[in-house]
């Protein structure tokens, strides 16, 4: 005969069990559930970008770069845009992948959501530019559109990412930058750059250890086989033509081309002088507004008083205050020497 208790026990046990694994929403099955139906959702979404990315370019994905790119193998990517197929977000015909409407409107949602919150990782935040990409990749998932509509009014609606990518609206709507990359521009010739391009990390990380940025007016020097050389925010650049290539400018209009600048404050020896113009736009976020708050505004009238033994940091007079500044903060302040100077 069974104990009566010991059937009690197990069934005790059993009821509790079922209840750890299905209970509603916090149950072992359902989050399960709902982490595999969320990580579904986001690869889809990193297919749309990349077939995206391919019309951009004027080409078309095929099943083996979709694998690729997404890290999936060939069963694995046939699978999923045989079941995007059915939903009616990509077509593929001859062995290529295109977007639908539905597929390029989902396309662009995700890509706005990305640009727009590099822009707030630049303008609003502390994050080092090297990691504006990654934190994007994981927010433009989360992001609804009523969501993407508030930030893009919180920002002024910006028309560009802090790489030069161009913003889509919310209709829709992509203005390409343009440009040509740096190691096909002409020598000699007054330039802009208009956008950086942010992968692979580690060549974008040497544009970043340059301090370039979009909007920075250069002139290509040199260009080889070996190396890509120009000038620019003060300073020279050697750049290999591989990292160099990542890098898309625009001429300057004659109209628009004024002397090349820049001098910066790191220039500025001991008992000169000089008026700050601006701040380099690529300093953002926490350190822009340090550097706004000791008094660097335009028109402030700065001194170079003395560095210390190793020349770094160095001190200056700025509204009747002393302030020690290291090298690499002040070369992001562009000043005009004045006449004492």
């Amino acid at each position: 005969m069974i104990d009566p208790l010991l059937a009690l026990g197990v069934a005790g046990l059993l009821a509790l069990g079922a209840f750890v694994l299905f209970r509603p929403q916090r149950g072992i099955v359902p989050r399960w559930r709902h982490t595999r139906k969320g990580s579904d959702r986001i690869r889809r979404e990193d297919a749309l970008k990349h077939v995206h990315s391919y019309e951009m370019e004027g080409g078309h994905p095929t099943l083996h770069s979709l694998a690729g790119a997404l890290q999936l193998s060939a069963d694995q990517a046939a699978q999923l845009l045989s079941a995007m197929a059915a939903d009616e977000l990509v077509v593929v015909e001859g062995g290529e992948v295109g977007l639908t409407p539905n597929g390029r409107q989902a396309a662009l949602h995700i890509l706005r959501a990305h640009r727009l919150w590099e822009s707030h990782l630049a303008v609003e935040t502390g994050y080092p530019e090297i990691e504006w990409h990654e934190q994007a990749d994981k927010a433009e998932h989360r992001l609804t559109a009523d969501e993407l509509s508030a930030l893009d009014a919180r920002l002024g609606y910006p028309e560009r990412d802090p790489h030069g990518d161009p913003i889509p609206t919310l209709s829709g709507e992509v203005v390409r930058h343009g440009g040509v990359p740096l190691t096909a521009a002409e020598l000699d010739t007054p330039l802009r750059i208009v956008h950086l391009e942010d992968e692979p990390e580690v060549v974008y990380a040497q544009l970043v250890a340059e301090r370039l940025h979009p909007g920075m007016e250069i002139r290509l020097i040199e260009r080889s086989s070996q190396r890509v050389r120009f000038w620019g925010g003060g300073d020279e650049h050697v750049l290999a033509p591989i990292v160099a290539s990542n890098i898309a400018v625009q001429p300057v209009p004659v109209v628009a081309a004024a002397p090349m600048p820049v001098d910066t404050l790191s220039h500025l020896k001991s008992g000169e002088r000089a008026r700050v113009v601006r701040i380099s736009s690529v300093c953002r976020g926490a350190e822009r507004r340090r550097l706004l708050d000791l008094g660097l505004l335009p028109g402030t009238e700065v001194a170079a008083e003395f560095a210390s033994p190793s020349g770094d940091p160095a001190a200056y007079l700025v509204r009747g205050a002393t302030l020690a500044l290291r090298a690499d903060q002040a070369r992001l302040i562009e000043i005009e020497r004045t006449a004492e100077g």
